[in-house]
């Protein structure tokens, strides 16, 4: 069926994007005429793009975002007492539900032990302990002891047993097939080596054991992508910082994270190439977050790199 048009043969779309473009031209008049502060002239500039149906705009420090282990070490290690507050506000307190769904899709083993890398303050191990039968191991670890603390403060206040460790996500102090099931929230965009910190998981993992991933994603509608992009670009770094009393630019430094880390396709080949078997995805929240769950199993790798 072709598009709706009007008496000129103009589409609906095409009209909807030309009355964009005007009203951004008039914002532009606006904005220029009046001593604009620069996060409101940012604003403009992100609306425009918005109206013209950019591309997302790809700049040289999204493209080099720096990850090094000193740099996000210390950056969570500021923002450690309030990261909770401010992460349920962002949200809305939609990561809870993003987690609980987590462990619904792959739950605890009835037996055995659970793996939550890059645990930051704990709540999705809390949440598998929470779960858990009593004799099932739940280990969380991170390398920011600030964050861990207050997922110590956390089990303690709850009575839900967590087992704390201080490690490197790249180097972790576990024996090979150590877990029946390992996780990463949020974490894994953070690691600065992906493929390494996946294949650090994936030896610890048992065979038959499942790793479970949830972390941010750019959407695919575009409508909704573009909304996305212009909240993390423009409101949530200003917020998210200031409330923080954070001076390392954590959620400057979130956004461009999310856009440089590769999801859907390109982040399932990466967990494939690490070991594990088929990946299935599941978009949550509209694809702004998606949970990827697999299977390791003793011939997975040379399966995976053979159907390629």
């Amino acid at each position: 069926m072709p598009p709706a048009t009007d008496s000129r043969g103009i589409s609906s779309g095409r009209q909807w994007v030309y009355q964009c473009s005007v009203l951004s031209e008039l914002t532009t008049l606006l904005f220029i005429s009046f001593d604009t502060p620069k996060w409101l002239q940012a604003c403009r500039i992100q609306f425009q793009h918005l109206s013209r149906g950019d591309d997302a705009i790809t700049t040289e420090a999204i493209q080099n975002v720096d990850k090094s282990g000193s740099k996000v070490q210390g950056m969570f290690a500021e923002i450690a007492p309030r990261y909770d507050f401010v992460n349920r506000m962002l949200s809305g307190g939609i990561d809870t539900w993003w987690r609980r769904i987590t462990v619904k899709r792959a739950p605890p083993p009835p037996e055995g032990s659970v793996l939550d890398v890059c645990t930051g303050t704990g709540d999705l191990a809390l949440a598998y302990a929470a779960r858990a039968a009593s004799h099932v191991r739940v280990v969380g670890s991170d390398f920011c002891k600030p964050m861990l603390d207050r997922g110590i403060e956390k089990s303690a206040a709850r009575n839900v047993p967590v087992e704390w460790i201080e490690a490197d996500a790249m180097n972790l102090p576990f024996l090979d097939s150590s877990f029946d099931l390992v996780t990463v929230a949020f974490g894994l965009r953070n690691i600065a080596e992906t493929d390494q910190g996946l294949a650090e998981m994936a030896r610890v993992c048992k065979p038959g054991g499942r790793l479970a991933i949830l972390e941010f994603s750019l959407p695919k509608n575009w409508a909704i992508r573009k909304g996305y992009l212009w909240y993390f670009r423009n409101v949530l770094p200003r917020i998210g910082n200031t409330i923080a009393h954070n001076h390392a630019d954590a959620y400057t430094y979130l956004n461009q994270s999310v856009e440089e880390f590769p999801s859907g396709e390109a982040l399932a080949t990466l967990i494939k190439k690490a070991g594990f078997a088929r990946v299935d995805q599941f978009p949550l929240t509209l694809g702004i977050a998606t949970l990827s769950i697999a299977t390791k199993t003793e011939s997975s790798k040379q399966n995976e790199i053979t159907d390629e």
